[in-house]
């Protein structure tokens, strides 16, 4: 079992304009599909650093002297790039979702196809879970995860029930989340409203959203001027904050103006956005929602 299927391989990479002698960050590493790409493009005095917080990932490290695998979540990339004696680089790719490898080992508690005890941490170490998040969370809490990570209009009465079944147990695994859950799952929508309530418990568990923020805060600082982002996003709410940090540097509100009008934002984007093609997708279905913008510090 190939361990993760890079999703936009060649245009993902192609958005770095690589520079032979260039130095570049992959902050997420997993199967390592787009740093070997980075590799093959790389002069033998290029560099290419590369995070991954999940262990799993370890295993795939790559034996070349151009290559350095550090071990943290990526929302730590300036002060773990300056620990390796980088202050800027000409690069940075980041593909935000999920790796195939954790949606298919059971136990990881992705996946919505296997029963498994609630778990969902990408960094294993971490001791918030799943299980915490379902058993533990007030109910205001919960119904804001499925709110706003899910999208899930049932949010309040799902938090609710949730809630009033625990009194008796602790719900555990999977299978008994579905159960408590059933009757928000109608038979023909089951798999859809079940990523949503999946997609949200993930989120909260890894902070996913706290960790894009602060990640994208620190790359224009991270980039040399003319260097590049390149960034694969699978859900609305990441692409919502990439693209508005493209574009004005900010998440919320709009950037101060001058008196003629104008205001300075640190990236500009190239291109348009790019969709995987339909030969892609038909190949590996996990490509279907994948969006990628690139944009250039100014």
């Amino acid at each position: 079992m190939e361990y993760h299927n890079p999703v936009l391989l060649k245009e993902t990479v192609d958005g770095l304009a690589i520079k032979a002698d260039g130095v570049y960050v992959d902050v997420t590493f997993g199967g390592g599909g787009h740093s070997k790409e980075i590799l093959s493009r790389l002069g033998e005095n290029g560099k290419l650093f590369a995070f991954d917080q999940d262990k799993d990932a370890l295993e795939n490290t790559i034996d070349d002297p151009r290559f350095t695998l550090i071990h943290e979540n990526f929302r730590y990339i300036k002060r773990f790039l300056r620990f390796h004696g980088v202050k800027q680089v000409d690069g940075v790719l980041a593909d935000f979702g999920v790796s195939s490898h954790q949606f298919d080992v059971a136990e990881r508690g992705f996946s919505t196809r296997f029963e498994a005890d609630l778990d969902m941490r990408m960094n294993q170490q971490n001791d918030l879970s799943a299980f915490h998040v379902v058993n533990e969370y007030e109910e205001e809490q919960l119904k804001q995860v499925f709110l706003q990570y899910g999208e899930l209009r049932a949010a309040p009465a799902m938090a609710r029930l949730i809630v009033e079944y625990r009194k008796t147990e602790p719900i555990i695994t999977s299978e008994q989340l579905k159960n408590v859950l059933r009757k928000f799952l109608p038979p023909r929508h089951e798999n859809k409203v079940l990523a949503q309530i999946y997609q949200a418990i993930r989120i909260e568990v890894n902070q996913e959203i706290e960790v894009l923020k602060e990640f994208l805060e620190q790359t224009p600082e991270v980039l040399f001027k003319g260097g590049r982002l390149s960034f694969i996003s699978y859900h609305s709410l990441e692409d919502r904050l990439v693209k508005r940090f493209i574009r004005n540097g900010m998440f919320e509100g709009e950037p101060e103006r001058d008196m003629f009008g104008n205001f300075e934002v640190p990236l500009k984007k190239v291109n348009g956005l790019i969709v995987p093609t339909k030969e892609e997708i038909n190949m590996n279905s996990r490509a279907r929602s994948a969006k990628l913008r690139i944009a250039e510090k100014l």
